[in-house]
């Protein structure tokens, strides 16, 4: 099994290490990371591991904010000082939940409930979370007149002039009350993908990815006019090509 380690403290790091070993002679480990901006750039550029030990209070903020900013759909272990994270852990990809000072028998613990799921079962059990969480429609407003619209219907997602825009399959724009970052947090990471600061889309809506200049993509999506262009920058190349085979 492949692992990828994050923890910003040098020593509970190498400790980690070695108790997977015990646990696991079969792990390995790929990375050990310190930050979220250090995982986050790892995640983007590197095929996922089969698991993510990650500690909650990291140099640069919470780790939840990797998710905010990489669709990883694989199982987490979460290692934290703190009791009073184990529900927002559990609304994201958790398997366990474990209070420092780890030890052995608490990692192996961890390890084996992972284990005892088929390939499967994980898949169909991890896929419940985003699912569970996500937004089945939205309040949209054009002019006066309030409309809902099925998460279905939605082709993308756009920011402009500080306001955000969310636009169905046939073209029609809605004014919506949320920002960019709560979509992210609303919408189904396997449906929608931030393909940049402005524009967050629907997979159910691309109709075309073609190469562009930079090692970029440019996409051709439902409901966008000429002047919407959509453009994956190079450094998000690599998830966006995992988002969509997933």
């Amino acid at each position: 099994m492949k692992v990828v380690i994050v923890e910003d403290e040098k020593l509970a790091a190498e400790r980690l290490l070695t108790l997977l070993r015990q646990a696991d002679p079969s792990v390995e480990v790929l990375d050990c990371l310190e930050s979220i901006e250090e995982t986050v750039h790892y995640l983007r550029n590197n095929r996922h591991p089969e698991l993510l030990l990650l500690d909650i209070h990291l140099s640069d903020g919470h780790s939840f904010e990797i998710f905010k900013q990489v669709n990883y759909n694989g199982p987490v272990i979460f290692t934290t000082a703190y009791d009073n994270y184990a529900l927002e852990a559990f609304k994201l990809l958790s398997i366990d939940y474990i209070l420092k000072p780890v030890t052995r028998t608490a990692l192996a613990s961890a390890l084996n409930k992972l284990h005892s799921f088929s390939s499967r079962e994980l898949q169909q059990g991890l896929s419940q979370f985003p699912s569970t969480a996500s937004k089945k429609r939205f309040l949209g407003k054009i002019g006066q007149r309030l409309y809902f619209v099925e998460t279905t219907s939605i082709a993308f997602f756009q920011a402009e002039n500080k306001l955000v825009y969310m636009i169905d399959k046939s073209g029609t724009r809605y004014l919506v009350d949320h920002t960019m970052e709560k979509l992210e947090q609303l919408l189904d990471p396997r449906i929608f993908f931030r393909l940049n600061r402005k524009f967050i889309v629907s997979i159910e809506a691309i109709l075309q990815v073609k190469p562009y200049y930079n090692s970029r993509l440019k996409l051709s999506v439902k409901g966008a006019g000429q002047q919407e262009e959509m453009v994956i920058s190079r450094d998000r190349v690599s998830e966006f090509r995992q988002w969509a085979e997933s």
